[in-house]
């Protein structure tokens, strides 16, 4: 069984890494089960392991948290679904590329609960949603913002950290960094959208998708891979 926990109001984000780290050492020695944590943070940027300085473009606006994650610079803050997945990829495949596109579905599936398309891009990380309201980019790409963002790591073959979906953040927050990266496209939320959808609401629908993307533990051999990002 998957334990969820719902934290509640803005929990500080080094506490949230010193609780993930602890609990993945005790689902890893068998101590403690797998478990699904849901958070709202502070407004901050987090930094990965591949974060370039150049993108963080107000550093003096939010705290800035280095992190061990995959990926660049993100957002949290009020508003946003920040789902951090402690579970046992060990016994779950062995396939830490498998176990992103996992994740990414569920983004979707969960998005697809309120008539959402969510889309993946190559060479785009995290979740895309199209924008047919906005002009194209000037090479005639069609409009698409981002809104869920996936990186993760692992230790011992237990995941942490996770995914964020921006649910009805404050949008003008990213705009001191690049999120991921990814300069030509925006960021959008449900709210944004035109969704009238709280973050209970978002919980519910990742509660029911789950069981479909996530299959029962298995044990397989595949390559070992330190943290990965999408």
């Amino acid at each position: 069984m998957v334990e969820w926990i719902a934290a509640e109001g803005l929990t500080d984000y080094r506490t949230a890494e010193s609780w993930m780290e602890a609990r993945a050492e005790a689902i890893a020695s068998g101590q403690a089960g797998e478990c699904i944590w849901l958070v709202e943070h502070p407004p901050l940027y987090s930094a990965g392991t591949s974060a370039k300085p150049p993108d963080l473009v107000d550093p003096d606006r939010f705290p800035v948290y280095p992190t061990h994650r995959g990926g660049q610079y993100t957002y949290h803050g009020p508003g946003q679904r920040v789902v951090y997945v402690l579970l046992d990829v060990g016994r779950r495949g062995r396939d830490v590329r498998r176990f992103v596109e996992q994740l990414e579905t569920w983004v979707i599936a969960t998005l697809a609960q309120f008539n959402v398309t969510g889309v993946i891009r190559a060479g785009r990380v995290g979740v895309w949603v199209e924008r047919p309201d906005k002009p194209p980019l000037p090479d005639g790409t069609p409009a698409e913002d981002k809104i869920a963002a996936i990186g993760i790591r692992l230790r011992k073959w237990i995941s942490f950290h996770g995914l964020a979906i921006n649910v009805e953040p404050d949008l003008s927050h990213f705009s001191g960094i690049v999120p991921c990266g990814i300069a030509d496209h925006g960021v959008t939320s449900l709210v944004d959208l035109g969704l009238p959808v709280s973050l209970s609401d978002v919980d519910v629908a990742l509660r029911q998708t789950f069981d479909s993307v996530f299959q029962a533990p298995a044990v397989q051999t595949a390559p070992s891979y330190d943290d990965m990002t999408s």
